[in-house]
């Protein structure tokens, strides 16, 4: 079996991680930390847990105790990874990291993002992206994983194959996205609260959102020079999902781009490329690890529209997670993982 920690269970994506390792024939919880729940059981604070956790309690982070684990997810606010990740690491224990503490390359451009000094800018070298469909090789050996965001997974997997085609023209990338209100975490903000949300919708961040670098950098990536991108979030009164609109200019009419997104991820196993002519919805992977993507070519013009839905807390976080921890340990990346959508 595999010996599982995680540092900071108590948000979204720490649940989803239980419910979702729940179901994993590998995995047994060993510890779970909460600093301001220590002693509460896990069962008490999510019902919806019980049969499958009764003995599991919240503790306050010992490096001792975790690093006896095979692997130790961190489910925490951004910055909480930094003070903890070197001591770990020493034990010998992989950490997954669903915060953006080691996404982006550059530890000044971090610090601009996020309003504070990069607490471990020397483990950025050793910090594996952990988008599988992307960098599955290197996920295999590393040490610390860096699970991307939600946002920046959903615009890099309907981008890429056309960067990498060289199709899109690289400097007039548009991703309007939408997201649910999960996506805000579970802490008490007037901003997520029920009547400020339901029956609105709003764009946020438009001067300049967080997710921004981390997409670029992985678009960059792909294309192999700077892109220019402009990338609009939105929230939208549902709890979880995000869609996301994305445009590229594909002046050559010569490719078939339904197949080359068909083959791109022809042997990727939470890919989806649907049939031509669809439009994914975001209840068709509600809970489940699957980003489904639809390529479209309005009025048979130079713009490429390409639709992409996931679950903000599955696919964009915690099921990337056990995803990436799959690959880590030389398991079928899918175990724990094929439960299909919730439907309604």
């Amino acid at each position: 079996m595999i010996r599982i920690g995680i540092v900071g269970g108590t948000g979204y994506t720490g649940v989803e991680l239980l419910r979702l390792l729940a179901a994993h024939p590998q995995a047994r919880i060993e510890i779970i930390t909460s600093r301001s729940e220590e002693g509460v059981r896990v069962v008490d604070m999510y019902p919806s847990l019980r049969g499958h956790y009764d003995d599991l309690a919240f503790s306050v982070p010992d490096t001792a105790t975790l690093g006896q684990c095979d692997v130790v997810f961190f489910a925490t606010p951004h910055g909480v990874a930094h003070e903890l990740a070197a001591e770990l690491l020493a034990t010998g224990t992989r950490i997954i990291d669903l915060s953006a503490d080691f996404r982006l390359r550059d530890a000044d451009l971090w610090a601009k993002w996020y309003g504070q000094p990069h607490g471990a800018p020397q483990l950025l070298e050793q910090a594996v992206y952990g988008l599988p469909e992307v960098n599955r090789d290197a996920i295999r050996n590393a040490r610390l994983i860096a699970v991307p965001g939600c946002y920046p997974t959903s615009v890099q997997l309907g981008l890429i194959p056309l960067l990498e085609a060289g199709l899109a023209q690289p400097g007039s990338l548009i991703a309007d996205c939408k997201s649910g209100v999960s996506g805000a975490g579970r802490g008490a903000k007037v901003s997520s609260l029920f009547s400020e949300t339901t029956e609105s919708m709003k764009a946020y961040g438009v001067s300049g959102h967080r997710h921004l670098p981390e997409i670029v950098q992985g678009l960059e990536r792909a294309a192999g020079q700077q892109v220019g991108l402009t990338f609009v979030p939105h929230l939208t009164p549902m709890i979880r999902g995000i869609h996301s609109t994305l445009y590229a200019q594909v002046p050559d009419r010569s490719v078939d781009l339904q197949q080359l997104f068909e083959q791109r991820y022809a042997d990727e196993p939470f890919v989806d490329v649907m049939p031509a002519g669809s439009h994914p919805e975001t209840r068709s992977v509600r809970g489940a690890n699957m980003c489904r993507l639809a390529i479209h070519r309005p009025q048979d013009g130079d713009l490429v529209v390409v639709l992409a839905v996931i679950d903000n807390l599955v696919k964009g976080a915690s099921g990337q997670a056990i995803q990436n921890m799959n690959i880590a340990l030389g398991l079928d990346e899918r175990l724990g993982l094929e439960h299909p959508a919730l439907m309604p």
